[in-house]
């Protein structure tokens, strides 16, 4: 398999998931679902200050990647 051919794989494959994301996106925006907060999401709001760090949602969501690329890297292998 040469290298176009490998990018060229990966590229498709990323574009799908980019899509099926998107579409997700939308439908969930379209539904008034809203982002809530998770335990362990920094939140402090003062009388004109507003800090919010998701630091939970930024290790789910750093789980969830590596967990799908470590999948698609082994599909890729085959």
């Amino acid at each position: 398999m040469n290298g176009f051919s490998f990018i060229a794989k990966t590229l498709i494959i990323m574009g799908g998931f980019l899509l099926f994301l998107g579409g997700l996106l939308l439908l969930l925006s379209t539904t008034g679902w809203r982002w809530k907060l998770l335990p362990g999401d920094i939140y402090i709001q003062r009388d004109n200050f507003t800090f919010y760090f998701p630091i939970t949602t930024c290790i789910l969501a750093s789980l969830f990647l590596t967990l799908l690329l470590t999948l698609i890297s082994l599909l890729l292998r085959r």
